[in-house]
């Protein structure tokens, strides 16, 4: 039990204290990744002031229109990330290929994934928006690891986590031994704990879907999200609120503060469209899923644990749905009958 107000700094020296034979690496690696937070909760918060509104008429490797702070966050996290022989390699769902470190660099023990900036089209109209990331232990021996090693099921991920650039800037961390949130005090320059041990309500009167696909749903998510709406009057015997911020990271925080129930679901367009889902495996999807579950939540397809899922492809996409426990189980239940 960490004592309220320790800073992440001394959080993640008093983990490493806690595996025998650690050589500093991890430690250092997430000091890394709290430094390039921080800077993009600068820029974030500094918007049209310093020009990082608005598209940069360019696409990323999954046809989306690109903002310009997805272009700048992910040059952020590489420039942090690369330099302090922490990693062997990267991969961004902004990069279509693995980003392999430039000769000369030292090489580290750990594979990094991350989605920079979760929810850009959130910016223009100052909502909140995060970054979403995933630690992976790099194979031995090898100096540029390929896509294939990246490939690992969420069970094997060292640690994750995101950081949400809100009214405060708040880190969210797990390393499998729960979950931890971290405000960053500006004065200072530190993420300071503000909370630990955190757990989600089993139950929930909370959901957050994107209605407007609803008539693409298979009729399991129909079934559940109708029984939603009927409230009281319904089969479920109490009314529930609705959510949608279009950010997965403010979606997951809400989660973990108070409870609820995040669904992007399989629908029919996607299948017409040949994919498999909205949101990506290995940046969105693992890394929310390992947090959501060391807080009690669960996380699914709707049909599988997502962290059993064997990757086949860097962005691979997955239907979700998680949060509380009970709520969860229920859709999965609907989707198995």
């Amino acid at each position: 039990m960490y004592q309220i107000g320790t800073t992440l700094t001394q959080y993640i020296i008093e983990e490493q204290h806690t595996f025998a034979g650690a050589r500093g690496q991890f430690t250092g690696l997430l000091n890394d990744i709290a430094t390039a937070c921080k800077k993009l909760a600068s820029l974030t918060k500094k918007g049209a002031l310093v020009g990082v509104l608005g598209t940069a008429n360019s696409e990323n490797v999954q046809g989306e229109i690109q903002k310009k702070m997805d272009i700048i966050s992910n040059d952020v996290f590489i420039e942090a990330l690369e330099n302090n022989g922490h990693v062997a390699a990267l991969a961004s769902e902004e990069m279509e290929t693995v980003y392999n470190l430039k000769v000369g660099k030292p090489r580290g023990s750990y594979l990094v994934t991350f989605d920079p900036l979760d929810g850009s089209s959130n910016m223009d109209v100052n909502v909140s928006v995060g970054t979403i990331f995933s630690i992976l232990r790099a194979p031995v021996g090898i100096e540029n690891p390929s896509a294939e090693d990246f490939l690992q099921a969420g069970t094997q991920q060292v640690a994750a986590g995101y950081c949400l650039y809100g009214p405060s800037t708040i880190m969210v961390l797990t390393t499998g031994r729960g979950v931890s949130m971290f405000t960053l005090d500006s004065s200072c320059g530190e993420f300071i704990l503000t909370r630990d041990h955190v757990k989600i309500p089993e139950d929930t009167k909370e959901f957050a879907i994107n209605v407007s696909n609803q008539r693409h749903w298979e009729l399991p998510m129909q079934r559940y999200i109708q029984e939603c709406i009927e409230g009281k009057e319904g089969v479920r015997g109490k009314d529930f609120n609705m959510r949608w911020v279009a950010s997965m990271v403010a979606e997951v925080h809400r989660i973990l503060t108070r409870g609820g129930v995040f669904m992007y679901p399989m629908d029919e367009k996607m299948r017409k469209a040949g994919k498999e889902g909205k949101l990506r495996l290995l940046y969105e999807a693992n890394p929310m899923g390992m947090v959501i579950e060391q807080a009690g939540g669960l996380a699914s397809t709707g049909r599988e644990r997502i962290l059993e899922l064997q990757p086949y492809a860097l962005h691979q996409r997955v239907p979700v749905v998680l949060g509380s426990k009970n709520e969860v189980q229920r859709v999965v239940d609907y989707h198995l009958a």
